[in-house]
């Protein structure tokens, strides 16, 4: 069985989420928008699949970095190809992202899961048919009855947990161009806010303003650890991991990392190496794919760490419930406007349906247990 085909379709859907100025996303009035399906197609018509953003899969990084790589390969050596595409990152100026590499990976892996009529959960070890999630919230905004007040984040929170059944709740702060953001008293007071409407027993976490200083990180991890907050994830610029170390040398709270900051399993490695994160942090779309995300899980294991996967979808469901060494599965952005349930128009139902117990269960279907409309993505075609 042999890749034969590698095509990019761009179709246009509505959406209720707007961008502000430094890209954060907030509920809005619903408009049109645009995303892009990654079909990579076997001789005998076996196709994977994934949703990502158009950019991602642009006809000329399909030409030169993905197709010579994988046209004609073996679809089941998810291993070699990756490397494959990877290793051309180094010569393409930029223009062979990470983001790119995720997308041919899960649409590699889902392809391979198709081909072998297994869910990719268990082709990648199975460790659990279900995973707790945890609720995390949109940046804060300025909307009324939104998240704009520590008020407005503790209703939200006691919702999530009361409500819908989430056993845990993550919040992002109030971010740049929000007025008077970024402000760590602010970010400290919707954090006792929730502690205070959810308990002493729902675990909690931050993700603050990604820029802060060293002392306005320092004060805010220790005011955290005082509400027994479980961790605090990219307050400051991870190229800087000096700075990391001098956190975590001087605060309680546990620091889980790096989110962003490239580099792959490498950087990961050089993190826990250096004692700069007491929990490593790991993503598809922040790391290049599937493929790396397990090897960041299980160099993490080998420290005794856990490895906490960054975002929602099914690429990152599948590695969370392939592995031991992870508490939580993210689900979100959540906001008091956004209906996260609701399948999208490309959707048939949504990766990651959670129960009223709160957790998220692996499908059995083979691949990566999307349900996609391909009906509506070829009827809107652009």
């Amino acid at each position: 069985m042999k890749i034969e085909t590698i095509t990019a379709t761009r179709f246009t859907h509505s959406t209720n989420t707007v961008r502000d100025s430094d890209g954060h996303g907030h509920p809005g009035p619903e408009s049109q928008t645009t995303s892009a399906l990654l079909t990579i197609t076997c001789e005998d018509g076996s196709a994977g699949h994934v949703i990502c953003r158009p950019d991602e899969v642009r006809e000329a990084l399909l030409e030169r970095y993905v197709r010579p790589n994988l046209v004609g390969q073996d679809p089941l050596c998810t291993e070699a190809l990756w490397y494959k595409v990877y290793k051309w990152q180094r010569l393409s100026g930029g223009q062979l992202s990470d983001r790119t590499l995720n997308a041919v990976d899960l649409a590699l892996w889902d392809l391979k899961g198709k081909l072998c009529g297994q869910p990719v959960w268990k082709l990648l070890g199975g460790a659990r048919p279900k995973i707790l999630a945890y609720g995390s919230t949109m940046c804060g905004d300025d909307l009324e009855d939104g998240l704009a007040t520590p008020a407005d984040y503790a209703r939200f929170a006691e919702w999530m947990v009361r409500t819908r059944g989430y056993k845990a709740v993550k919040l992002h702060g109030w971010m740049p161009p929000m007025p008077g953001a970024p402000d760590p008293k602010k970010d400290y007071a919707a954090c006792a806010a929730v502690r205070e409407a959810v308990g002493p027993d729902v675990p909690l976490m931050l993700d603050p303003h990604h820029f802060y200083s060293r002392t306005d990180t320092l004060w805010l991890a220790r005011k955290l650890a005082t509400l027994d907050f479980r961790w605090m994830e990219e307050p400051m610029e991870e190229a800087s991991m000096s700075s990391y170390i001098w956190l975590r040398q001087r605060s309680d709270l546990p620091i889980l990392g790096p989110e962003t900051m490239t580099g792959k399993h490498w950087t990961r490695a050089e993190w826990v190496r250096h004692d700069a994160c007491d929990i490593v942090r790991a993503g598809v779309a922040d790391m290049g794919g599937i493929t790396p995300a397990m090897k960041a899980a299980n160099m993490a294991e080998s420290f005794h760490m856990s490895c906490e996967m960054h975002g929602t979808g099914a690429g990152n469901l599948a590695v969370a419930l392939a592995i031991h060494n992870t508490s939580f599965y993210e689900r979100g952005l959540l906001h008091p406007f956004i209906d996260y349930d609701t399948p999208k128009a490309y959707q048939n139902r949504i990766d990651d349906e959670m129960d009223a117990e709160g957790y998220v269960h692996g499908r059995d279907t083979p691949g990566l247990g999307q349900d996609l409309n391909l009906d509506y993505i070829a009827a809107h075609a652009v």
